[in-house]
């Protein structure tokens, strides 16, 4: 019988060390200060151009970043400002003002960091957010009460701040005025001489927040007139939009505010295949002004809405970091006007 040796099994290779700022400092030819206030970009302490050069090509040939951690240790705060994830729907015209904010947060060096709690809402979800010592909040539509706006400033958050339709107490509010964009639309149809008008209400329920003042905006805006206003449950998917155009002829209406564009466009084409004629037999508006209702068939009439500028709500953040101690302030950051079009 033949013996076949074994072969040995090499060794995995060594880790590779991982590269730090005295690294970057002996490729640069400069002290480890100086690293620290190029990578950090101190404006207290001038740096040559062509030393900040030299220390930005040494790090990225090593591939070295700075240890957030260890930053925020020696500044006494992070520069992360939390961003808790919506629990709502992000259409396009959200989610382009979104991205503009994280852009012009990063512009003035903080990190943005987008936190999913699933299952944990209001004070429970602050005290997830807390953990990660974030130096600034930034909540979108949150259910956050005061003792959750207390538990972050303890952890050190220097800012808490709303994006919603309500203010919390001890937090700065952008309040989004969503009864504007209703009261437009109640207003733009009753004018076209429509007297028996629908409101769409997204069935998703986490859009309640949004839905429900663009309702009472409707209402407020017919108020006293001889109009009717019907509510219309919609869940955003084809068969709710086929059950409810199939029952259009008993409902009796001339007009719908389809609560935003999407909604618009998913009823239109389902009052379509019933042969309901826009605007000739309903009057159809929507909100947002997206591109696509624009390319519609008829083209959809819309609600615009002006969202506050990445740049401004990031100077608003930064302005709050900087002096923690200030009263919270509230302010309305939502216009809305109408933009007739075919479809009305």
């Amino acid at each position: 019988m033949v013996q076949i040796p074994k072969t040995p099994v090499p060794a995995p290779p060594l880790p590779r060390a991982v590269p730090t700022s005295a690294d970057v400092a002996r490729l640069a030819g400069v002290s480890r200060a100086t690293v620290s206030y190029v990578l950090n970009n101190t404006s207290a302490v001038r740096i040559s151009e062509p030393t900040r050069r030299r220390v930005h090509e040494a790090a990225k040939e090593l591939g070295y970043v700075p240890h957030a951690a260890a930053r925020s240790l020696r500044a006494g705060h992070s520069h992360m400002v939390l961003m808790p994830a919506p629990d709502f729907p992000v259409g396009p015209l959200y989610a382009r003002f979104l991205s503009e904010l994280q852009w012009e947060l990063g512009r003035l060096d903080y990190t943005v960091v987008q936190y999913g709690a699933v299952g944990l809402q209001g004070d429970d979800a602050a005290r997830a957010w807390a953990e990660l010592r974030p130096v600034a909040v930034l909540l979108p539509g949150s259910d956050l009460g005061p003792k959750g706006v207390t538990v972050l400033k303890r952890s050190g958050a220097r800012a808490v701040i709303t994006l919603g339709p309500d203010s919390v107490e001890g937090a700065h509010a952008l309040l989004m005025d969503h009864e504007a964009v209703g009261h437009c639309a109640g207003t733009h149809l009753y004018a076209r001489g429509r007297r028996r008008i629908g409101v769409v209400v997204p069935q998703e329920t986490t859009l309640g927040s949004f839905s429900a003042p663009r309702l009472q905006g409707v209402r407020d805006a017919l108020r006293g007139t001889d109009a009717t206003v019907t509510e219309l449950p919609l869940a955003y998917d084809e068969l709710s939009a086929a059950r409810l155009a199939a029952r259009w002829p008993d409902l009796g209406l001339d007009a719908v505010f389809a609560y935003n564009d999407e909604y618009a466009m998913l009823l239109m084409r389902a009052l379509h295949d019933e042969g309901v004629r826009i605007p000739e037999d309903a009057a159809l508006i929507g909100a947002d002004d997206l591109m696509l209702g624009r390319l519609l068939r008829p083209r959809l009439s819309t609600v615009h809405i002006d969202l506050p500028s990445g740049r401004d709500l990031a100077e608003l953040v930064d302005r709050a970091v900087r002096d923690p101690g200030a009263a919270p302030e509230a302010r309305k950051v939502l216009g809305a006007s109408t933009v007739q079009r075919d479809s009305s």
